[in-house]
């Protein structure tokens, strides 16, 4: 379920040692609001944002965009890309004016606000299902959807849309990758119990946090640590990989993550 973010709770994060997996590029947000809680920040980034393998259909897309009816982002990551290519072309949002766009939560709308499209479908409930739920099915038969994203994604969007009759294109806007990292400093940490909280804010943040450990199960990495999941689809592939969320943001967003944990620890304070 999702609606407006509570205020922040009077208790903070303070003294907890907090870790971050999201791509380095894109931790500054969640480690400031940790912080200015009191929290204390340990960055471990198990993801690299990186351009797609192909750009070519992503640039022909855009090369054919007069022709779609709808333009669907499922992260902000994708409209970053993707208008950064708009630009490389010199093309201008104004192209945009009739086709209709979706984002599937604030942050993806607020990067397209900043890209200069002025409003878009955003869904009450910021997952894929969520665009899905907003439209009536009958209203995408014999409709062009281009959907930007990355590499490996949920098909839940694309096929459903393809079930109502819509023609979709899905173009590689960018790939996550696993970065080098030296596990040894947060191994040691980990076992001295010295870390409070592992945060994941997207499926391949755990999965790629995984491979990192060799493949261990998360039951055995992080046995005494308790994990939290932003959403319901990346506590869904914590609990594939062996482990429990602890906490789940009621919002699916960074500032939901953030509210979750600090009802978390206040609550076991509270209780102890």
């Amino acid at each position: 379920m999702n609606g407006t973010v509570q205020s922040t709770p009077s208790q903070t994060l303070s003294g907890k040692r907090i870790v971050i997996t999201r791509a380095r590029s894109q931790a500054a947000g969640l480690a400031r609001s940790i912080e200015e809680l009191g929290g204390l920040v340990v960055e471990f980034p198990t993801i690299e944002i990186q351009p797609p393998r192909d750009i070519r259909p992503l640039d022909e897309a855009i090369g054919r965009l007069n022709s779609y009816d709808w333009l669907m982002f499922t992260s902000a990551n994708g409209v970053e890309r993707f208008f950064a290519r708009m630009a490389f072309f010199k093309r201008s949002v104004n192209e945009l004016k009739d086709v209709r766009i979706a984002a599937i939560g604030p942050e993806t709308a607020r990067r397209l606000q900043l890209a200069g499209v002025k409003s878009c479908l955003m869904p009450a409930t910021y997952l894929a299902e969520g665009i899905l739920n907003e439209l009536p099915s009958e209203s995408l038969r014999g409709k062009r959807v281009l959907i930007p994203r990355a590499a490996k994604a949920r098909e839940i969007l694309p096929e459903t849309l393809r079930q109502w009759g819509a023609e979709v294109d899905v173009v590689e806007a960018y790939q996550t990758v696993l970065p080098k990292a030296d596990t040894g400093k947060l191994k040691e940490m980990l076992r001295r119990r010295a870390i409070d909280m592992v945060t994941f804010t997207s499926s391949s943040t755990v999965v790629n946090f995984a491979r990192l450990f060799d493949g261990q199960r998360l039951s055995d990495i992080l046995a005494e640590t308790p994990i939290a999941s932003i959403g319901p689809i990346t506590k869904t592939t914590v609990e594939e990989l062996g482990g429990v969320a602890a906490v789940m943001a009621r919002e699916f967003t960074i500032a939901g993550l953030v509210c979750a944990m600090v009802d978390y620890f206040r609550s076991n304070l509270s209780s102890s």
